[in-house]
C-alpha cells in the first residue's frame, strides 16, 4: 500500500465528512456520507451490519472515497480496497474515536 503524501494526510486529519462509493450486487453504484478516522495511512470507516454499503464491501472490497472542504472547495479522492474487521471491541473504539473527532468541528452559523 503506498503512503499518503503529506499534504493529503494533513487534509484528511481535519474532521470532515467523506462520501464513499460502493457497487450493489446488480452493478448499480451506491453512495453514502460517513464519518472516518485516519490511522496512519489507513482510512477507518464503521457501520452497523444490515446497511447496504457495508454488505457491498463484504461482497466486493473495492471502494472510492471523496472528502471535501466546503469552505474553499478543495477535495481529496481516493480509491482502494477494504479490510473488513469484525472485532466488536475494535469497532466500538473506532466509532468512539470518530465521535470525539466530530466534537472538534466548528459550529456552523445558522
Amino acid at each position: 500500500m503506498p503512503s499518503l503524501p503529506d499534504h493529503v494526510r494533513a487534509f484528511l486529519e481535519v474532521p470532515r465528512f467523506a462520501t464513499i462509493a460502493t457497487t450493489d450486487d446488480d452493478g448499480a453504484p451506491r453512495q453514502a456520507v460517513i464519518w472516518f478516522l485516519l490511522d496512519g495511512d489507513t482510512i477507518v470507516i464503521n457501520s452497523l451490519d444490515g446497511r447496504r454499503w457495508p454488505a457491498n464491501l463484504r461482497r466486493d472490497r473495492r471502494i472510492a472515497i471523496a472528502v471535501t472542504d466546503a469552505t474553499d472547495h478543495t477535495w481529496v479522492g481516493l480509491t482502494g480496497t477494504v479490510d473488513v474487521v469484525d472485532d466488536e471491541a475494535q469497532a466500538q473504539a473506532d466509532i468512539a474515536a470518530m465521535a470525539r473527532g466530530q466534537a472538534d468541528w466548528p459550529t456552523p452559523d445558522l
